[in-house]
């Protein structure tokens, strides 16, 4: 569906908006817009993009957001998307910032702040099921060997993460070229002699 520099402005403009709770909501609603809602990407590419943005250092949501808006029209949607995506969300936040130094001390600040932990971690537990299904469908229709590679990176990383302190950048890559090494060797001895 093609669109307008503005309406592409609109849109990022409304995730901008909702996107309390950090980085879990946000790539919740980057979702919900680009794949259920205007169908720029499938499940799979949204994906394949969040694994690009994965391997590059620095804000991954921005990264997200130049990809799918330049899919959607080249490089001025990447710069509108961005637009779209900060102006609203830096303005509130800058805003909540300034009026939270004045009510800080209040009860209910303080309740609504346990509160929202939670809320988001929910927010972030759905998400990642969302994520997890698009590359174990893929590696299902693989074959079971990468489908189980999948699935065993998954817990592996998990379990990593839980009892080192190894940084992101090692987990990350070091998962990813795993991976691709295995899946090189089992390709490789599978091709004919």
């Amino acid at each position: 569906m093609a669109h307008s520099l503005w309406q592409l402005f609109r849109i990022w403009a409304g995730i901008g908006l909702q996107s309390f709770g950090g980085g879990a909501t946000t790539l919740y609603l980057m979702r919900k817009v680009s794949v259920e809602e205007q169908r720029w990407l499938s499940d799979d590419e949204y994906s394949q993009y969040w694994g690009i943005v994965q391997i590059a250092p620095g804000i991954n949501l921005l990264g997200q957001t130049i990809l799918i808006g330049h899919r959607v029209a080249g490089i001025w949607g990447a710069i509108i998307a961005l637009a779209g995506l900060l102006i609203p969300s830096v303005t509130i936040t800058i805003a909540i910032t300034a009026a939270y130094t004045i009510v800080r001390e209040l009860p209910a600040v303080n309740a609504v702040l346990r509160g929202v932990i939670p809320a988001t971690v929910g927010v972030g537990l759905l998400l990642a099921a969302q994520m997890v299904w698009p590359p174990l469908r893929t590696s299902r229709s693989e074959g079971t060997v990468p489908l189980v590679l999948s699935i065993l990176l998954i817990i592996t990383v998990i379990g990593i993460t839980l009892v080192t302190k190894l940084p992101s950048l090692v987990t990350l890559w070091g998962g990813a070229g795993m991976y691709a090494l295995i899946y090189w060797f089992i390709q490789r001895n599978k091709e004919p002699s």
